[in-house]
Parts: structure tokens; sequence; C-alpha cells
């Protein structure tokens, strides 16, 4: 099997860069489908209404019901099919980006992405990850290119709340751990191939960067202000993340996490809130040294990302409850396959207890 890496055409990161979206855009077609929730459209439609003066470029706005699921994507392609655009844009989160890029997907259109927060690496991936009507994970849907451009305006994203960018923070920071296990079991990577040097070295770069800048981008995003530290992890949740995950491979942090969807309680949890958790869980699972483990809870901890099922809002432990989420993130559908050993459901549950533990230790000690 050949090694391959998959990455958007373009990946756009600065300042203002909203109002240059149409300019950038007009590379793909003159006709721009933007998909984007209510709230999400008062806060861009002013700046791409500005880049738009004096383009050929047309825009029709389409609000988002709320989930990436087939009933929402199959909406959204009749929508911009009746719009007669030739470009979707996903302007929002990772949800919207999801849609977004099936919906292109089964239209045969190019797509182009816009974050407005930096919470998931959704944006420069090549996959979808689709939900059922009520929000429990259903199947990741692949798809043969990753977005035609990816554009990050960094003041948009810093404007956000913190928790948000704090959340794309748990999300990168599986990618390194994931992307160790699928090198070390030679697992095959999300684009169809194995891993590269630059996969790998993209994703180590990617946990650097969040050890290096996590706790002084979290403090100047609650303070309003985008800092070079802010723009740095921006770049990590978003296109290290991105290129890491994809590229590298999955293992057991997003399995662990797609398995706690199906808990009510953590419904209220971001994606990488509980993707946090799921790395604790896969370096218990990996028997990881003590100081690899220390390292990952104590940021954790700095950041505010839940390193306990309390924290991911299930405050009474019910075992079976358990051995449910553990059973559903080693479906064979799922990626718990791609670790360098055999995993069954109890040693999921064993793992899942043992990372509880262990983060209420470090927390009662601090």
């Amino acid at each position: 099997m050949a090694a391959i890496i998959g990455s958007p055409s373009r990946y756009i990161q600065g300042k203002s860069e909203l109002k240059n979206l149409c300019s950038h855009a007009a590379n793909y077609g003159k006709s721009l489908f933007v998909l984007t929730s209510p709230s999400g459209k008062k806060r861009v439609e002013p700046a791409i209404s500005e880049g738009q003066k004096g383009t050929e470029t047309a825009v029709v706005y389409e609000a988002f019901n709320g989930e990436c699921c087939m009933t929402e994507i199959n909406r959204v392609a009749a929508a911009c099919r009746a719009a007669n655009c030739d470009v979707i844009v996903g302007v929002g989160g990772g949800k919207i980006h999801d849609t977004a890029k099936a919906a292109a997907y089964y239209l045969g259109v190019p797509v182009v992405i816009v974050p407005t927060i930096a919470s998931t690496d959704a944006p420069c991936s090549a996959l979808s990850v689709i939900y059922t009507d009520e929000g429990v994970f259903e199947r990741y849907l692949f798809l043969p290119s990753s977005p035609n451009m990816v554009l990050v305006d960094t003041d948009v994203v810093s404007r956000a709340p913190a928790r948000l960018l704090i959340s794309g923070m748990g999300d990168a920071l599986a990618t390194y751990f994931e992307a160790r296990a699928c090198q070390r079991s030679n697992a095959g990577n999300c684009v169809g191939g194995k891993q590269t040097l630059a996969a790998m070295s993209l994703a180590k770069l990617c946990y650097d960067t969040l050890l290096e800048n996590g706790v002084s981008a979290m403090l100047a995003v609650e303070n309003k202000v985008c800092t070079k530290s802010v723009e740095n992890v921006i770049e990590a949740n978003t296109y290290l993340s991105g290129i890491g995950f994809e590229s590298g491979g999955l293992a057991g942090a997003h399995a662990i996490h797609n398995g706690l969807t199906a808990v009510e309680e953590t419904h209220s949890l971001y994606h990488g809130e509980k993707v946090a958790f799921g790395t604790l869980v896969q370096l218990v699972l990996e028997n990881a040294d003590t100081e690899e483990i220390e390292t990952v809870i104590d940021f954790c901890i700095s950041v505010g990302l839940p390193v306990t099922l309390a924290g991911l809002g299930i405050k009474e432990v019910k075992e079976e409850q358990i051995m449910e989420v553990a059973k559903l993130a080693c479906s064979p559908d799922d990626t718990l396959g791609n670790m360098p050993f055999e995993v069954t459901p109890e040693d999921v549950y064993a793992a899942i207890m043992g990372a509880d533990a262990l983060g209420r230790y470090y927390t009662e000690e601090m």
C-alpha cells in the first residue's frame, strides 16, 4: 500500500481574511452557497459583503439546521441545486463543515470551508462524521479529496468563546497519540494509504505547539485578543491536527469519543472535550509512561479539559452504561482496531475506569 498524504488545495490564515472570501473563492466558482447558522450569518455577512463589492460573485445564504445527518445533507444539497450555486461554503463549526463537505460531494461541486471557531480539526479533512437525526454517531463518510480551500480569519476565531478554542485543543491533543498508535501497528490512514514522514511530523508538531502555546492562547482569548500564541493554536487545531489525524490515522481516542456519544449526559460536551478524555483512555490502554500521562493530564487541567467521567457530565457511574460505551468503541466499523494490539470491550471498560481514577487523583492532588 502506498504512503499517501491529503490536504486542502489552499490553506489561508490571517487577520481580516473573511473580507477576501469572494476573491479567493472566484478560483472555484461565481455563485457561493453559504451554509451557516443564523447567528453566524450576523457575524460574517458584513465582512463578506464588503469583500463582495467590485466582484462578479453572487452569495446565497442558507441556515444550518443543527445536525450533520443525512436528512440535513440531502436538504442542503437540494437547496444548493435549486439556487443554481456552483460552490458550497461552510461557515461555522465542525458539523456545518462536515455537512457542507458531504453535500458538495454528492452534488459534485467545489467546497470552501471557513471556520469561525477552532474547536475541531474538521475543516481540512476529506471526511464527514455522520450522526443520526438524534445526534448519535452513525458512520464516517470518507470523501475523495480534501476541501478545495480553507480560509481562517483569526480575528473572527479569537473572538469566539474561549471554551471553543479549548475544545479544539482537546481534539488536536489526540492527533499525535493516534498517529503514533497507527505507526506502531502499520495501520492505514484516513485517505486510503500509509503514513508519510510529513504526516507524523505534523502530528508531533501539533502536540508540541499545544504544550507550548495552549495556556497563553486560552488566556488571550479569554481577554478577547489575538496574540501569536492564539494564531499558533488556531493553526494547530485546524491545519496541523487536520492533516495529522487524516494522514496519520485514527485509533483509540476518537473511538472512545464515538462510544461516549451514546451517553445522554455527555451531549452538552463539545467533540474535543470528549476526545481529550478519550486520549487519556487510549494512553491507559497503551500503559503509557507515567510521565507522558502526567503531562497530558496536567495540560488538560491547565486549560480546562475534562479528565474524569464527572467532568464529562457523568455524575453517577453505572457499570452497564460504561460497558455500553466500551462495546460501541470496539465496533468493527470504528478505529480501535488500529491500535497495535487486540482490544476488547472489557479492556476499554477497564481503561475508562482507570483513566477516571487517574483524573480524580491528579485533580484532587492539585
